[in-house]
């Protein structure tokens, strides 16, 4: 079997576990014998292509040509959900936006859209080839559409040219079916399944709930929306997120299926190499800095333990929206000098702030499952959770939390930093567990998934 895969980033160059979790996922299911051609925005020459054929959509040439689209997101943006609107439009792309970032908060957005709606540019679709880089030849080629592959002010202007080469891409390659990994890539993903005729399968990571809460970017919600409604098979990395697909977004049941993540295994990490410069025990958070991470409740908890011992010292590491008001808010608590922010880590990086952690702490808001504590754990690093993650349904040996529990982290933080046979016991016990979650084991029920498309309906 042949897959055409999108993805937006792939190791090393990623700013998140969307990447980590593509990677392994496309080794595991080369482990189990399915041929992936991956597509990311921009390629750079160094990623690990030995499980893969990675495919930089800055190198495709794309002829100029016109799709047929339903106006979904202007409908989903504007229509009543009995009554749906079915308005044909032609156009060489869709426009969502020019300058949206992926993560912006409720405030920020608020006052984008009033910007947009103020200068009256709010437009939702427009024919505007002039806005993609390049020039066109006498033939229609354009030779190439220029990506930076960044979530950065362009990015809605990406997504939707990623889904002209994706056009191209699918009329050029062999394949069984599409795999479209977050909103990002669900342009591309819909444009390969019209072309091609072939079954497209959505991949969701995390929604624009998991991000933002109730106070959606309705932008992003339609592009979800569309992506999931125009899919043969949705997949989610937790029953938490399967029942926001179900609940949230209105799509059936019968076609939602959840997969767990695994984790990568790696050589075990020599601590030797990294030593303490203090005599204290060190508490780590490692994510982005958003609401979604839950950060606030991280530095409540260390003012509760910082109250009770003065052996303990704290690390967020990460960048987001929220870092700036997070150092801020740890001065106003008083702990300052028992806290660090490195900013954004990756690879070997990681490695070592989890060589040098002796609790790990993810007090997310809403993680749709969290890769990062399998990462601790392969680290003998015992964990600390919230209830609220996908990744609680799987994992046995992990203290979990309520996220807005303070009390219950700060008593969870002392007694794994105060009482060493219970450290242990979550090191040792929990070790044993994630070298258990396999990405090829994953890759399996993913396999499954694809092969229900291909299975005839029992009558």
């Amino acid at each position: 079997m042949r897959v055409l895969m999108f993805g937006w980033e792939f190791p090393p160059h990623i700013s998140g576990g969307l990447g980590t979790a593509c990677y392994g996922l496309t080794k595991g299911l080369s482990y189990r014998g399915v041929d992936v051609i991956f597509v990311v925005p921009k390629a750079y020459g160094d990623e690990d292509q030995s499980a893969v054929r990675l495919v930089g959509a800055s190198q495709v040439p794309v002829k100029q040509r016109t799709f047929h689209f339903y106006n979904e997101i202007s409908e989903i943006k504007e229509r009543d959900i009995s009554e749906r609107r079915k308005s044909r439009e032609e156009m060489t792309y869709i426009e969502v936006g020019s300058h949206l970032m992926p993560y912006l908060s409720p405030e920020e957005f608020e006052i984008f859209v009033q910007e947009k709606i103020d200068r009256g540019d709010f437009h939702w679709q427009k024919l505007r080839e002039e806005s993609l880089k390049g020039e066109w030849a006498e033939d229609g080629t354009l030779a190439k559409i220029e990506f930076t592959g960044k979530y950065g002010p362009g990015l809605l202007q990406e997504v939707s040219n990623y889904g002209l080469v994706a056009a191209e891409i699918a009329q050029n390659q062999e394949f069984d079916l599409i795999h479209a990994h977050d909103w990002l890539t669900y342009h591309a993903g819909i444009a390969a399944k019209k072309v091609s005729g072939k079954p497209l399968v959505v991949h969701v990571h995390a929604t624009e709930f998991d991000r933002t809460g109730e106070n959606v970017n309705t932008l992003v919600f339609a592009i979800e929306k569309m992506g999931m409604e125009a899919a043969d098979r949705v997949i989610t990395v937790s029953n938490l997120t399967r029942n926001t697909v179900i609940n949230k977004y209105g799509i059936s049941p019968e076609k939602v299926f959840t997969v767990y993540n695994a984790v990568e295994p790696k050589a075990t990490v020599d601590n030797e190499e990294y030593k303490k410069s203090v005599d204290e025990k060190v508490v780590t958070f490692l994510g982005r800095i958003t609401f979604q991470k839950g950060p606030e409740y991280f530095l409540e908890a260390a003012k509760l333990v910082l109250q009770k011992t003065d052996k303990a010292r704290f690390v967020m590491a990460g960048n987001g929206d929220l870092l700036r008001k997070m150092i801020l808010y740890a001065a106003r608590l008083g702990i300052s000098d028992k806290f660090h922010f490195t900013d954004f880590l990756k690879g070997k990086d990681v490695d070592r702030m989890f060589a040098l952690s002796d609790v790990y702490v993810m007090p997310s808001v809403s993680e749709p499952f969290g890769i990062s504590p399998l990462e601790a754990m392969r680290s003998n690093v015992p964990v600390i959770i919230s209830k609220q993650s996908g990744v609680s349904e799987i994992l046995k040996h992990a203290i979990k939390t309520d996220f807005w529990d303070v009390n219950a982290m700060a008593d969870a933080i002392y007694s794994l930093i105060h009482y060493p046979a219970l450290s242990e016991m979550f090191r040792k016990y929990g070790k044993e567990e994630v070298d258990d979650l396999k990405w090829e084991n994953a890759a399996v029920h993913i396999r499954d998934v694809y092969a229900s498309l291909f299975v005839p309906a029992v009558k």
